[in-house]
């Protein structure tokens, strides 16, 4: 398969890595304006930018312009007869670490049904997404990965109002990430918001700085309502 991809950032380049081995793959800049040679075009513009790129793009009238964005819809693509995305469940932090995420990975896909035929190549799975989920759906990725790593700089805060360093507590957030895997949120529950000791998460929030403590807050709630799913099955 003959493959374009309009967009050198992270994204673009992870997916020319990944794609590399068993396509024909061409990796241009964003304001490249003519793809009429490919079977696809795959933009990995940022999700603001895609309505203007397509509408600029020159296709062959086989070509499949197809997008990798998690929020976006089909209609960001509408001058274009073959549409489709595939959205990468992944983290893609760089070309290399990101193709080995790719492949094996897990796809959100919509349309064409070339764009199956690109995620089979890597070996993927592919999610069906109602399209009035999307944005929805998209929201939880960037909260499984994105509010994560925020989560992380919050503990990374707290650890130096302590004099100590973030790398101190990453062993604990593993273990408890493990535990999510093994037996479910509120399985893997610990601490005062299981025990219900406000005595605890007082004194914490008086301990907490300023600036972090509406999150602690936050979170002190939340894990209170996690603690009170316990009865809910973790896999059906």
């Amino acid at each position: 398969m003959d493959i374009v991809i309009i967009g050198a950032g992270r994204a673009g380049s992870s997916f020319a890595a990944a794609l590399a081995p068993a396509h024909r793959v061409t990796l241009v800049h964003h304001d490249e304006r003519d793809a009429t040679g490919a079977d696809l075009a795959l933009l990995c513009v940022p999700d603001d930018a895609l309505a203007a790129v397509a509408g600029r793009l020159r296709v062959g009238e086989a070509t499949v312009v197809a997008h990798v964005a998690g929020s976006r819809g089909l209609e960001v693509l509408a001058p274009h007869a073959r549409v489709g995305s595939l959205h990468p469940l992944a983290t893609l932090p760089d070309a290399a670490r990101g193709a080995a995420r790719l492949r094996g990975g897990v796809f959100s896909v919509e349309g064409d049904a070339l764009v199956e035929d690109v995620v089979h190549s890597l070996g993927g799975r592919i999610l069906r997404v109602r399209a009035d989920r999307r944005v929805l759906y998209h929201a939880t990725a960037v909260s499984a990965a994105n509010h994560l790593v925020a989560l992380l700089g919050h503990v990374g805060a707290l650890a130096r109002g302590a004099d100590l360093a973030l790398q101190d507590f990453l062993p604990l957030a593993q273990q408890a990430l493990d535990d999510v895997v093994a037996a479910g949120p509120a399985r893997a529950l610990t601490g005062p918001a299981v025990r219900g000791d406000v005595a605890t998460i007082a004194a914490h929030l008086a301990a907490v700085p300023e600036d972090e403590r509406v999150l602690y807050r936050a979170l002190s709630e939340r894990a209170a309502r996690v603690a009170q799913d316990e009865e809910i099955p973790w896999r059906p």
